[in-house]
């Protein structure tokens, strides 16, 4: 007890006088290591490595909840029409409530290709930009409420930060910000700005991710107690389709979990991520990189002497509420795609990859479950129960627009109701079912992850985006009309 109590005690004083700005608790080490400049220091009493947390500057205040007038019509600029944009303007197109405005891409080609599909959808021809540049001219517009992002990676959070400087809200690519300090960055202009900035994270919309995370709620597996997420998927056949390799060169320079949100987006609705909860500390490691260096040399015809990124990522999370999170990442080998997405409860256990099931102590008591003599938790339950809870607790938004979404496509539909769900909110001056914290804490694992596995996987803490905001609400939420 006597240690328990000392350890206590030393957490306590460690996370106050961090708090606090105080410098006696902390030793700036110089074995730490943090190649980008990234200032750390490591806690003498805990031994976790922590980063800066700039104070929120003066009249700004939080976005947690963040509500602003409800628009007519969202009125919608995109950016970057390569891969994932002109699928996106389609699926405005056939959304009722917008105006697609202005396309703006680098090549001409491909604004024409998103145009077709724009008017094919029987809507007018949007304004046309076509530039290195022409992206800024957009974000000037005043008759643009939203601004779309889908470029490479690391122009995500200029061109944010840009259009929400220009009175926009924002809607950015994943992962939505590459390091810290452009985390910092998106957080404090939206925070100034006072204007939305969602990450465009499609996974929380899958149809069973949505079911299972309204079953959480309803309590159908008690405290949750462990979450798991990943972005395992062989890219061998897409590195060739980034535009000048702009993917695989960010691995070849890049350590650590650097495309975390396909995971982290799922699992963190599940735990409450500040929204009454929050991620302590983050404790990672990699293997080395065996399969990087040779898509490299089969690409560009050279020798990668040091590549970064090790072909296979994993981190493990702990929350302030006491629960666990296992993130991994493996973009490199020849495994069958997989998001993990599982969930541990007192009651229950939810998974999707690689079998799609769920277990719980007891269904006898859960209505309009079908009768089966066994029903133990040591397996799944039959596929007619798990259909049948599936349709008991269908999610809310599910109901409302799955026939739909199916239709118009995406992902098997879920990238139509992420669009859906953002235009949805805008329309009616509801808060987001993404924020800007949440485009921050998902983004954040890609650097956190470095530096943990550049010094010896020690923990290190993920930092309070919120700034203490996180116990404002009191669970995850979709908000609806009339909330």
């Amino acid at each position: 007890m006597k240690k328990f109590i000392t350890a206590a005690l030393a957490l306590m004083l460690c996370a106050a006088g961090y708090a606090q700005g105080e410098t006696h608790n902390h030793s700036s080490d110089p074995q730490l290591a943090s190649p980008d400049g990234t200032k750390l220091h490591r806690c003498k009493h805990t031994g976790i490595i922590k980063t800066k947390i700039p104070q929120r500057p003066e009249g700004q205040k939080d976005v947690v909840g963040l509500r602003v007038a409800p628009l007519d019509t969202v009125r919608v600029g995109f950016i970057g029409l390569g891969m994932r944009g002109p699928d996106a303007v389609r699926r405005f197109g056939l959304m009722e409530g917008t105006s697609v405005k202005a396309l703006c891409d680098k090549h001409q080609d491909r604004v024409d290709k998103a145009q077709k599909k724009l008017t094919d959808t029987g809507r007018p021809a949007a304004d046309v930009y076509v530039g290195d540049e022409a992206w800024k001219q957009l974000c000037e517009r005043p008759d643009i409420d939203l601004v779309y992002i889908a470029t490479d990676w690391v122009n995500h959070v200029p061109m944010a930060v840009y259009a929400m400087e220009h009175g926009k809200h924002v809607a950015v690519e994943v992962p939505a910000a590459m390091n810290l300090d452009e985390c910092w960055q998106l957080i404090d202009t939206a925070e100034k700005t006072q204007k939305h900035c969602m990450m465009l994270e499609n996974c929380v919309y899958d149809f069973f991710e949505l079911t299972t995370l309204n079953m959480a709620q309803q309590g159908l597996f008690g405290d949750i107690l462990h979450v798991e997420g990943s972005y395992i998927h062989n890219l061998e056949d897409f590195w060739k389709h980034y535009e000048g390799n702009w993917r695989l060169d960010f691995n070849e320079k890049h350590r650590g979990d650097v495309y975390a949100t396909h995971g982290m987006g799922p699992a963190a609705q599940l735990v409450n991520l500040h929204r009454g909860n929050k991620m302590n500390y983050i404790v990672s490691m990699d293997t080395r990189p065996a399969t990087g260096p040779k898509h490299v040399k089969e690409i560009s015809g050279r020798e990668s002497a040091d590549f970064k990124n090790g072909d296979h990522t994993m981190s493990m999370i702990q929350t302030e509420n006491g629960q666990t999170m296992h993130i991994q990442h493996d973009v490199m080998n020849p495994r069958p795609y997989s998001r993990m997405y599982q969930l541990t409860g007192t009651e229950g256990f939810a998974n999707k990859y690689m079998q799609e099931g769920y277990a719980f102590r007891d269904v006898s008591n859960i209505e309009g479950v079908p009768d089966h003599e066994d029903l133990n938790s040591h397996k799944f339950v039959p596929e007619d129960v798990k259909k049948a809870l599936m349709e008991k607790y269908k999610h809310p938004i599910q109901k409302e627009i799955e026939e739909e979404a199916r239709k118009v496509g995406g992902h098997g539909g879920m990238d139509y109701i992420m669009d859906y769900r953002l235009v949805y909110c805008l329309l009616n001056g509801l808060p987001l079912d993404q924020d800007v914290y949440d485009a921050a804490e998902w983004s954040a694992i890609g650097e956190l992850s470095r530096i943990s596995i550049e010094n010896n996987s020690s923990p290190v803490e993920v930092p309070d985006f919120t700034r203490g905001a996180w116990k404002k609400l009191n669970g995850y939420h979709h908000y609806m009309k009339g909330e």
